[in-house]
């Protein structure tokens, strides 16, 4: 008599419900139409997802990235009645043999899509246990707008604002480097809901003013943006509907002596902001490094120069990059890490050293070239490093 066989075990692809935000990113970058949604879920069909991985990066929650291995998948009904996600079915132990080998080739897929030169980021060590998830759509948190002001020059062609939001008696923890969502009121051009927009926050995690249950953000208002228009146009006293928080590895390392490397765009100083001030606030006599990398189009249109002018050199060494300056040549912060570096390669040498690179996509390129240019100068491999970094928690790269 012929042994009986066990099921063929699968691994399900499927989208936490209690952490997506109905942002539509996922089922916009899937090629095949596998991600699809109603007016709860957004689900995956098994039967079509070919684990090509395209929907993984673009996430902004992390709430794609969910697998369960079974021998019989769950429906596109079942995963529309969820409220959140069901626990890993008990297999047994027969099955576990062919659990581990789907999981080793996945999880290799997974691992090489998370995009960018970042890959899968991993928080720092000594960062502190963040809070996530605490407040979605269907039950989202309020906050009342408290301060709004410009941060760019009233010609500049960029419009950039900072914007206090208080949350009353309501604990809404936040760590730097974490990100809100605001909710736009109103419906678009189909009657559907506006999507969630996400924002890093600008401020330390013990409030924009110390010991309150606040929180800043720098947001750049878009000719067409529907939720940034909202949030430029707010008015003390507004209220404002927030969803959060969000981020569990862009984190900030609470070891004063790290070392840390910040290089950014325009609003991609807003988590920058609160790293630098938590670090002035509360170790201002740290032995570890911060060093700022700012690129902006002129300074006129760079949020927070003037405050930044006021840091001192002892705690924030700062580098700016300006690339339409009438009558001088175009800068990038690329230029300035290779001009400076010298300075970098003793810093990446560093096991201490941290680095994070936050903003418009179209420089992480630039960057990284940079970066491979400075550490083949020192006889270093930029590669292998940047794979040593992103393991060990110490690299981190927010593009988009």
């Amino acid at each position: 008599m012929n042994a009986p066989t066990s099921p063929a075990v699968v691994k399900q692809h499927l989208i936490d419900p209690e952490i997506c935000i109905r942002c539509n990113t996922c089922e916009e970058m899937c090629p095949i139409d596998a991600i699809t949604h109603g007016d709860d879920n957004y689900v995956v069909d098994a039967s079509i997802c070919n684990f090509c991985m395209d929907c993984i990066a673009p996430c902004p929650t992390g709430a794609i990235d969910n697998w369960r291995m079974v021998t019989e998948t769950w429906s596109l009904d079942d995963q529309h009645s969820w409220s959140d996600l069901p626990p890993q079915p008990d297999l047994g132990g027969a099955a576990m043999g062919a659990v581990e080998a789907i999981d080793d080739e996945v999880d290799a897929i997974i691992a090489s899509a998370h995009g960018g030169a970042g890959g899968k980021s991993v928080a720092p060590k000594s960062a502190s246990k963040p809070s996530i998830n605490l407040f979605n759509r269907s039950k989202p948190a309020v906050a009342t707008v408290t301060g709004i002001y410009r941060l760019t020059a009233e010609d500049a062609s960029t419009d950039i604002r900072h914007v206090i939001l208080d949350f009353g008696d309501v604990p809404f923890p936040v760590l730097e480097g974490q990100s809100i969502g605001i909710v736009p009121p109103g419906v678009d051009a189909k009657g559907e809901p506006h999507r969630v927009r996400l924002y890093s926050v600008a401020s330390p995690r013990h409030g924009e003013r110390p010991n309150h249950n606040n929180l800043s953000l720098t947001v750049k208002r878009e000719p067409n943006g529907v939720c940034s228009n909202y949030v430029c146009d707010l008015k003390r006293g507004d209220k404002v509907t927030v969803t959060g928080p969000f981020g569990a590895t862009f984190l900030m390392p609470d070891d004063p002596a790290a070392n840390i490397v910040m290089v950014c765009t325009g609003t991609g100083s807003a988590p920058f902001r609160g790293m630098t001030e938590w670090r002035r606030r509360t170790q201002p006599n740290a032995p570890g490094k911060l060093m700022l990398f700012f690129g902006a189009r002129r300074p006129e249109e760079l949020p927070y120069f003037g405050p930044l002018q006021k840091v001192p050199e002892s705690l924030l060494t700062k580098f700016f990059a300006w690339s339409r300056v009438p009558n001088e040549p175009k800068v990038y912060v690329q230029d300035l890490m290779r001009r400076e570096a010298a300075t970098m390669v003793e810093l990446l040498k560093s096991p201490a050293t941290h680095l994070y690179l936050c903003g418009l996509k179209d420089m992480e390129h630039g960057v990284d070239e940079a970066l491979a240019d400075v550490c083949r100068g020192a006889g270093m491999s930029w590669e292998s490093l940047r794979k040593e970094m992103r393991d060990q928690g110490r690299y981190h790269v927010e593009t988009y």
